[in-house]
């Protein structure tokens, strides 16, 4: 028997529960990983929170990095002892050792470890498609990335400013704010001590930004409209406040013809090509140097209800991830 997090209701960190479940031979079109190493996402307190329902008991996360055990008939994309990594679901990837879609890994270069893969993968093929696929960034354009000094949120910085963009960043505390220069922001924003929309206002001499990526949600989406110039885009992919509000799609008129959309990396990595693709970027630009991926904290995976607390309580930065 191996372990594994599971939780048989909703409710706050303490409902998860480390318990031995079984693991068979993989399926057809399937592999066997045993993990190295398991990503912690802010998806995945949606999920124990009811927020994102899930059918009850279920397994959590959505990331992790390890080798292939075992692979079932039919698979073609990854070898038994292959170093692997993946984002997305189905969940469970809190645990020791799981069967998933073969088609859903990619295989780790030499370059990457495994600690660096499992935190990696979801925030970094995020950070990919909000980058390269919902708003193309340009060089020279000016973008908003509410959350700096979070997991997506530094790699976003550095990916946009390697792409020539000007990058404004919004954090809670000083601290974080020079982590987030340190991450490529250009100018980083108190978001508890400043006019957000007035201070991008500024920095762009009045124009506002091209686009605004906003994971925080109901807090930021005012601000977030109020930064964006001419035709501007608000990418909304993330709940960290709360959900956003309903509203009137004539405000976007009103504020200038702007866009909003509401992504999802499901949506971005549907097909096996398209989820190599933008691994295939993410791997380059990681092993180029061009983005770093900070793992600021460690949990063992059986205190990953401890982990769930800090990540709630904002007492983390950069990535994190869960030991087996």
């Amino acid at each position: 028997m191996t372990h594994a997090i599971r939780f048989h209701q909703t409710g706050g960190p303490e409902v998860l529960r480390w318990e031995a479940v079984a693991v068979g031979e993989p399926g057809p079109g399937e592999a066997r990983v045993r993990h190295a190493a398991v990503g912690l996402n802010f998806i995945d307190t949606y999920h124990r929170s009811g927020l994102y329902p899930l059918p009850l008991p279920s397994g959590i996360g959505l990331e992790g990095a390890g080798v292939v055990e075992a692979v079932g008939a039919g698979v073609s994309e990854v070898s038994v002892g292959d170093r692997v990594a993946y984002a997305g679901g189905p969940v469970g990837a809190y645990s020791e050792v799981r069967c998933l879609p073969a088609d859903r890994l990619l295989v780790l270069p030499a370059a990457i470890d495994f600690r660096t893969g499992a935190a990696m993968m979801l925030q970094g093929l995020t950070a990919a498609y909000l980058l390269r696929k919902t708003y193309r960034v340009q060089p020279g354009d000016a973008v908003l990335i509410h959350a700096a000094a979070g997991g997506v949120g530094l790699i976003a910085c550095q990916w946009a400013k390697a792409l020539g963009a000007s990058v404004i960043g919004t954090t809670s505390t000083p601290a974080k704010a020079e982590l987030a220069r340190a991450h490529g922001a250009d100018h980083v924003i108190l978001y508890g001590q400043e006019d957000v929309a007035k201070r991008v206002r500024e920095l762009t001499g009045g124009e506002g930004v091209a686009v605004v990526y906003d994971g925080v949600g109901k807090d930021t989406f005012a601000g977030s409209l109020d930064s964006l110039r001419l035709r501007g885009t608000l990418v909304s992919f993330g709940n960290a406040s709360g959900p956003v509000p309903p509203f009137d799609p004539l405000l976007l008129s009103q504020k200038g013809s702007l866009f909003i959309t509401r992504p999802t990396l499901a949506h971005h990595t549907a097909k096996r090509e398209e989820l190599a693709e933008l691994g295939g970027e993410l791997f380059d630009r990681v092993v180029s140097g061009q983005v770093r991926i900070e793992v600021n904290q460690t949990y063992a995976l059986p205190d990953a209800a401890r982990a769930h607390v800090d990540l709630e309580a904002r007492r983390t930065t950069g990535s994190t991830v869960l030991l087996p």
